[in-house]
Formats: structure tokens, C-alpha cells, sequence
């Protein structure tokens, strides 16, 4: 028996499974590490706590499949997107990485838009926002001169485990694009860019595709394993390219919905030249000459966390959303913008906050919980109306991933929102599962990662719109819209 690994490296844990040819996960294993927030929108991690995590996550896998030392062929990875990983000459650590949740940056976004102007978006398609690595970058340049000044590498957090392993610096067209240094469609480093704000070109990591071999496992690291064999280590992805993947999100009209701490929707692209006016990200595809276009909702199952632990600490989330079967949509007038911690798409407002509108006397704990649930929802649709509205796009199918797909009345509601097909996943493994396919072709198990994921990804319950529903939810969504627009002022009000 052959197999591959694939690493999901997220914001608190890193995440490893086991692939064989058929595409059947047969082992999984986890490690956490911890974030450091100095001050109040510092989020930090040491990439060594990364290497520690890689390091228990493959023993752990070694020892649970007695063969796997012997038969493994090809590991890939998935990672968080945007954090700043620094190295000095030596390619020691120069300071802990900087996040992609990490807030500091908003005087840097500004410096970066008042340079750049209008070429930002015509070559990355994308606004300069706080996670972007760019602005990351111009804030140490401003504020950490000397240190700046020690940094010979910068790469993507996933990088720094393909480095530890291979000893390459390299990362992938998927994760280079959330950076604001990559000229999208070129696929190069923009000299622009880089010229504009100082920065050596020697300094970036060579770009490969997801399913390009960078290089071998080192010896070194295979004998702290007790590996046997040569091991394959290929790019790897951005962990929303990498979800998609896994979601077999590779050819066009489909999407991808996934409900996390944060929500994304999500659309395959064949072109880069969609003109999203900066609107939704817009970044390069794992699939090889591909794109994605992407909108966020930052406070997504977020919402549901909050909103369980302030109000119903003792209920469980299945009892919770239990108490919604028998309210109609639109929560009889109650609404619920889920802004509690700031927006990004459309509005990319780190001001706006959350509320409730149009609470009465009749409303429940049912009402209220399918409120947020519909509201986080509508917020997700905010980004599936815009790419209709700018790439004429009809969503027939979408693919739900995350906490949103672990609920069949939540999974119905996203059905009757979306006005569209909601199909699961048979095996949700996330982004780690689109690591691994990418092994696999790494590994010449697959020619391309179409006929991997054709094979390998398997559908689960589907979900189909209620008309009557649907007729409900325009009418409700459209007044949903109007909120963001007559509490700004006062949120903007009360931020100052």
C-alpha cells in the first residue's frame, strides 16, 4: 500500500491525514500551538512552534500505520494565508510571524494605497487590507527599522514547514497572491511593487504550482522520522485554494461555501482579468492557470459561537438550532447583522459592528438564534450577488464545508438563501484533503488535479432550494442590506 500526507497548518493547530491511492483517508492526527497577542490587535505565532507541531503530527501518523515509514511517497500543505514569516542571513527566525487575523497595519494599508493608488488593484485585483502580507512588511519597515534591516527571506507560514523539510525556500502562486507583491496575472513578483516600496527582490521565495515538486525530504529529517524512502514535498497551497480543491471546486459554476470562525464564498475563475473594483479578493487558483475569485464574512460560526456562549451557555449547538423548525424565515421581523467583529466583504469596514433589529416582545430564543444563522448567511450571499452581478454567474451547485454543514436546517436554509443546489462533502477532511490530492499528482498518482478530484472527491446529502422559501428570503434579504448602510454612522460614531 502507497500513500501521501497531507499538513493543514491553521492558526491554532496543525492538522495531518494519510491519503491512499483511492483517495480513502485511513488516519488522522492533530497539534495545537498557541497565538501570542502583545497588545490588542497583535496576533503572533513562532514558526518553530509550527516545526514542533509537523514534527508530532508525523509520528503520530508514523505510529499509527505500521508501513507508512516505508510506503509514504509524497507530503503537500495547506496554510493559513498572509501571515509575514522572516528569516536572516543564516535563515534564522528573525521575529515571531505576523499573523493574518494581525490588525496593526491600517496606517501601512493607507501608506500602500496613497502610493500605489489605482495600479494596486490592476495588478494584484486586490485592495490593501489589513491581513495582506504587503502591509506587514511596510509596518516592520516602519516600525522595526533594525530588524528590518536583518531580514535576507520572507515567505508564507506553510513555507517555513516545506523549508524545514527540503531546505528550499519556495511557496506556491495560490498563497503568493494574497500577498499585494504578486502581479496576478503575469504570475511574477511585481517590480512595481517591489520597487515602490524597497523591497530586494532576493528576498522573495521562488513560485512553483501546488502540484510542482520542490524537493526531497532532507535525510536528516527522514531519519528523525524513520523514513526509509525518497519523499516528495510539492508547494502546497493557500488554505481556501486548498479547501477548494478538496471540495473539487476545479472547473467553473460551481461554488464553495464554508462556515468556519470566519465564512468564505467562493467561485472558480478561468480568467484574472474579471474586474471586481477591489470588492471581493480575487487571487491565483492551486489549479494551474486558474483563478478565485473570494468573499469573507470575518465573524461567521464566530457569530454562533458568541452568540451560544453569552446568551445559552448550557445548550448544545444542536439543541440550539433545534429551536428554529418551526419559525418562519425571516425570524418574524428580527434581523442580525453579523458584524461584531468588523466586516470585509463587501464593505471592508474594521468600524462597523453587529446588531440586532426589530427585537419585540414575541421573539424567542429560537427567533433570535435563526437570526444569526440567517444573517450569516446573508452576509455570505452578499458575495455570491456581487459575482453575479460583475461575472454574470449562476450557481446551480454549491459545495458546503465547515460548521455550516454539519446542520440540515442550517444546510436548507443556505439552499433556500443562495437559491441554489447545497450539496456536502461525503469526507470533510478540509484544506488538508486538497494538500493531499496535490501529493498525489506530485507523486504521479494523477496526471492533473481534474482526474484526481474526479475520482477522489465524493458528494454527500444535497439540499434543494424551496421556492416558497426563496420567494421569503428575497424580500427579507432585501432589507437585510439596508442595515449596513443606516448603522455605519453610528457605529462609526461610537469607534471614535
Amino acid at each position: 500500500m502507497n500513500y501521501v500526507i497531507g499538513l493543514d497548518l491553521g492558526t491554532s493547530a496543525l492538522k495531518g491525514l494519510v491519503l491512499q491511492k483511492d483517495g480513502k483517508v485511513i488516519a488522522t492526527a492533530s497539534s495545537e500551538y498557541p497565538v501570542i497577542n502583545k497588545r490588542p490587535g497583535y496576533s503572533e505565532q513562532d514558526p518553530d512552534e509550527w516545526i514542533k507541531a509537523t514534527n508530532n503530527v508525523i509520528k503520530s501518523l508514523l505510529d499509527k500505520i505500521p508501513d507508512l515509514n516505508t510506503n509514504i511517497e509524497g507530503i503537500s500543505i495547506s496554510g493559513q494565508m498572509h501571515g509575514l514569516v522572516t528569516l536572516d542571513k543564516n535563515k534564522s527566525i528573525v521575529r515571531p510571524a505576523i499573523l493574518w487575523n494581525d490588525t496593526r497595519t491600517t496606517e501601512a494599508c493607507k501608506k500602500i494605497t496613497e502610493k500605489m493608488g489605482k495600479q494596486l488593484i490592476e495588478i494584484t485585483n486586490n485592495n490593501a487590507l489589513e491581513g495582506f502580507t504587503l502591509p506587514k512588511v511596510v509596518w516592520m519597515q516602519d516600525n522595526e527599522s533594525e530588524l528590518w534591516k536583518q531580514v535576507q527571506h520572507i515567505m508564507l507560514p506553510k513555507d517555513y514547514i516545506v523549508f524545514y523539510l527540503t531546505g528550499k525556500l519556495s511557496t506556491d502562486f495560490s498563497d503568493a497572491a494574497g500577498t499585494l507583491l504578486l502581479d496576478v496575472e503575469k504570475g511574477k513578483w511585481s517590480k512595481k511593487i517591489l520597487d515602490t516600496f524597497d523591497i530586494n527582490d532576493k528576498i522573495l521565495p521562488t513560485i512553483y504550482n501546488s502540484t510542482d515538486v520542490v524537493g526531497e525530504i532532507k535525510e536528516s529529517i527522514a531519519d528523525i522520522f524513520g523514513i526509509k524512502n525518497h519523499v516528495v514535498i510539492s508547494a502546497g497551497g493557500a488554505d481556501n485554494a486548498c479547501a477548494a480543491v478538496g471540495s473539487g471546486i476545479v472547473t467553473k459554476d460551481k461554488g464553495m461555501v464554508s462556515i468556519g470562525t470566519s465564512g468564505v464564498f467562493l467561485t472558480y475563475e478561468e480568467e484574472s482579468h474579471t474586474n471586481y473594483e477591489g470588492k471581493l479578493h480575487l487571487f491565483n487558483h492551486a489549479k494551474k492557470g486558474s483563478y478565485y475569485s473570494m468573499g469573507v464574512t470575518l465573524a461567521a460560526g464566530h457569530s454562533l459561537n458568541w452568540f451560544k456562549n453569552t446568551f445559552a451557555k448550557e445548550s448544545s449547538f444542536d439543541d440550539l438550532i433545534n429551536n428554529i423548525v418551526d419559525i418562519s424565515p425571516g425570524a418574524d421581523g428580527l434581523y442580525f447583522s453579523p458584524y461584531i467583529v468588523g466586516e470585509r466583504t463587501p464593505y471592508a469596514d474594521s468600524q462597523i459592528r453587529g446588531s440586532f433589529i426589530g427585537i419585540d416582545t414575541n421573539h424567542t430564543m429560537g427567533h433570535f438564534t435563526r437570526a444569526v444563522l440567517e444573517g450569516v448567511t446573508f452576509s455570505l450571499k452578499d458575495s455570491q450577488q456581487l459575482m453575479e452581478e460583475f461575472s454574470h454567474k449562476k450557481f446551480e451547485r454549491i459545495v458546503s464545508i465547515g460548521g455550516g454543514a454539519k446542520s440540515d436546517l442550517w444546510l436548507q436554509m443556505q439552499a433556500d438563501i443562495f437559491d441554489a443546489e447545497i450539496v456536502t462533502l461525503s469526507t470533510e477532511q478540509g484544506p488538508g484533503m486538497g494538500a493531499a490530492y496535490f501529493a498525489m499528482v506530485a507523486s504521479n498518482w494523477y496526471d492533473n488535479l481534474e482526474d484526481c478530484t474526479e475520482n477522489c472527491v465524493s458528494y454527500g446529502k444535497v439540499f434543494r432550494p424551496n421556492h416558497t422559501s426563496v420567494d421569503q428570503y428575497e424580500e427579507v434579504y432585501a432589507t437585510y442590506q439596508k442595515i449596513y448602510r443606516y448603522t455605519k454612522p453610528i457605529c462609526h460614531d461610537i469607534q471614535k
